[in-house]
């Protein structure tokens, strides 16, 4: 009797849902979960470690090391929240504030002289409770120039913030805002324009120490 080994052989392992894994399954499962405990640990030492030094240089050598783009005169205030640095790319002269989410599980595109206030959230992944998994639905967001997104709003995935458009206070953005458009509410609804024929500004330094 000849013993045969393949590399889709069964090898007695199971899922979470009592599946039993091919050898090629269960070393794909566990490359994905060594990268995501890897991603894990990048991720809480930009939280913890990072995120809570008051000195934005230092801050941004760590973002861009782990794979964040961040241009020219842009800055994170502390205790931002970043998953996976490596999908998000951030123009020049933009502002991001205290507390505020970065989700890169997706890709998120912030332009140039943007300003996010504290405590704003960008998700670009969420579970689809229709899933009977309940899995992952993963869309990229824009935010473009000029763009203003007050204290604690939303942002949810798929999103695209046109050029120069105002988010207000705790609004919840789950569709695209158009370019000068002033929003509010949740979900949040059109509730005024933007009243500006040209939009040149520069937003500056950012506070020291915070």
């Amino acid at each position: 009797m000849k013993f045969c080994y393949t590399e889709n052989m069964a090898i007695g392992l199971k899922d979470k849902y009592g599946a039993t894994l091919t050898t090629e399954a269960a070393m794909g499962k566990l490359e994905r979960r060594l990268a995501a405990i890897w991603l894990e640990f990048v991720t809480g030492f930009l939280w913890w470690g990072v995120g809570e030094m008051p000195f934005h240089h230092f801050r941004r050598f760590f973002y861009r090391l782990a794979g964040m783009k961040i241009g020219k005169n842009s800055t994170l205030h502390m205790r931002a929240r970043v998953y996976d640095p490596r999908n998000i790319s951030i123009g020049e002269d933009t502002l991001i504030g205290e507390r505020v989410v970065l989700d890169g599980r997706d890709t998120l595109t912030i332009g140039n002289h943007v300003d996010i206030a504290t405590g704003a959230m960008i998700f670009n992944s969420h579970h689809d409770i229709h899933d009977p998994t309940f899995g992952p639905i993963e869309l990229k967001n824009t935010i473009e120039d000029y763009v203003f997104i007050g204290p604690n709003a939303i942002i949810l995935p798929g999103v695209k913030i046109g050029k120069g458009a105002v988010v207000g206070a705790g609004a919840v953005v789950t569709k695209d805002v158009e370019p000068l458009t002033i929003v509010g509410g949740v979900p949040a609804k059109e509730i005024g324009k933007r009243q500006v024929a040209e939009l040149n500004y520069v937003l500056g330094r950012a506070r020291w120490f915070q």
